[in-house]
């Protein structure tokens, strides 16, 4: 009898202490952190960088992702303990579908990068693993900015770069503190450069620190310019910036080529040979004086044709006949006629019109137009239907291999 109430004993004991456990043990104290309507904007607010898993329960990549996810959680707090430094998230979209809106979330998981309380323009698009996603964040919690000691140094910055150079009287300035909180978000856009007393009191007055924009000269015949807004502006500063470091004509890649075609704009692409950086400089200026208004309706890239030779086969052309320029609707691909014709006053955007119309699509279709004497006796219905080359960019957008893409409407 004694032995049975032992035991009743141990039992009733060892009951209280797995409930005891169970309500102190909250498994959403490791891993990522749940984000809701209610504590997201704080989150935000109050950390440096923020990383966001939004996903789907019902999502299988979401499944396949979500504890890796929490395993890089916990080795980023162990790594970054430090209140304020960063924090991994995750949002249920389903249960939070307002937060899912307002970060335009198209499909599952969707990973999302805040700096200072405000997105960055590019996802992580990269490996899925515990260890990639702590080395990103270590990367993005690099200083952004690179210190010269000595004017001559600027001589030798990379001339394919848009560049945003600082000159300050010291570090501990609160306008180098606004400067350096805008280049910490901008820093995949612009290289950042700064020099601090003897190394750039050539450049300013005495506490007067400026801020200087230097242009990618090897693609772009822009000038530098000064900033001449406020130096305590968070706002008026990363608004200035961002205008120069995010140009009106892009370079496509083969990194980037899935973040731009997500972007759901026909592309308007001129294909050059990798050394002829003139022809990308004039591309550049006739769309910045003759098409800025369709900057809503269009991205402008720029693509190297030895890379990108597949869209040309498309096309029926090759290397030799480069330079060209071309539309991709992401339904189909649209040869201009003469690159030379783009130095013509008012032609580039009348390719584009035709693209709005629908004409380019029904002259690939059935021909290009033809005068009444050409017609004479002929039927339009006689006129058979051509083949036009297909998108090929479209396949470089966001794989069903590996997210759940949410219906919307066709590009």
């Amino acid at each position: 009898m004694g032995d049975f109430k032992n035991i009743i004993s141990f039992r009733i004991t060892f009951l209280g202490y797995f409930m005891i456990t169970c309500i102190f043990y909250n498994p959403t104290d490791s891993g990522a952190v749940q984000l809701t309507q209610q504590n997201l904007d704080m989150t935000l607010a109050s950390n440096e960088l923020v990383f966001i898993n939004f996903y789907a329960e019902w999502c299988r990549f979401s499944n396949m992702l979500q504890p890796i996810f929490d395993e890089a959680a916990d080795k980023v707090a162990a790594e970054f303990p430090e209140v304020g430094k960063v924090v991994m998230g995750k949002v249920d979209c389903d249960k939070e579908n307002s937060v899912a809106t307002r970060f335009h979330i198209t499909k599952y998981p969707t990973l999302k990068v805040i700096r200072n309380g405000l997105p960055t323009k590019r996802e992580y698009r990269g490996q899925r693993s515990a260890e990639a996603f702590a080395n990103f964040i270590k990367k993005q919690l690099e200083d952004p900015i690179k210190e010269f000691k000595d004017l001559r140094e600027l001589t030798d910055l990379e001339s394919n770069k848009r560049i945003i150079i600082g000159y300050f009287d010291r570090r501990d300035m609160p306008e180098y503190n606004m400067f350096r909180r805008v280049a910490t978000n901008l820093k995949e856009d612009c290289q950042f450069h700064v020099g601090f007393g003897e190394a750039s009191q050539q450049m300013h007055p005495p506490g007067q620190p400026i801020i200087v924009f230097r242009p990618d000269k090897d693609r772009s015949n822009d000038l530098d310019e000064t900033y001449m807004g406020s130096m305590k502006n968070f706002d008026e500063m990363h608004i200035w910036i961002a205008e120069k470091c995010v140009p009106l004509v892009r370079e496509i890649t083969f990194e980037n080529a899935e973040e731009l075609t997500e972007e759901g704009l026909p592309f308007l692409i001129l294909f050059h040979a990798p050394d002829d950086l003139d022809v990308i400089k004039r591309y550049n200026d006739i769309v910045q004086n003759e098409l800025l208004s369709e900057k809503q309706n269009i991205n402008f890239l720029t693509a190297d044709g030895k890379k990108f030779a597949h869209p040309l086969h498309h096309l029926g052309k090759s290397d030799k006949d480069l330079p060209l320029i071309a539309i991709d609707s992401f339904r189909h691909m649209y040869l201009f006629s003469d690159v030379k014709d783009m130095e013509t006053p008012g032609k580039l955007k009348d390719f584009l019109q035709d693209l709005y119309s629908g004409k380019l699509h029904h002259e690939f279709h059935y021909g290009a137009s033809e005068t009444k004497t050409e017609n004479a006796g002929q039927n339009a219905g006689d006129k058979k239907p051509t083949n036009p080359p297909e998108s090929t960019f479209k396949k470089l957008a966001p794989s069903k291999n590996r997210y759940t893409l949410l219906v919307r409407d066709e590009l």
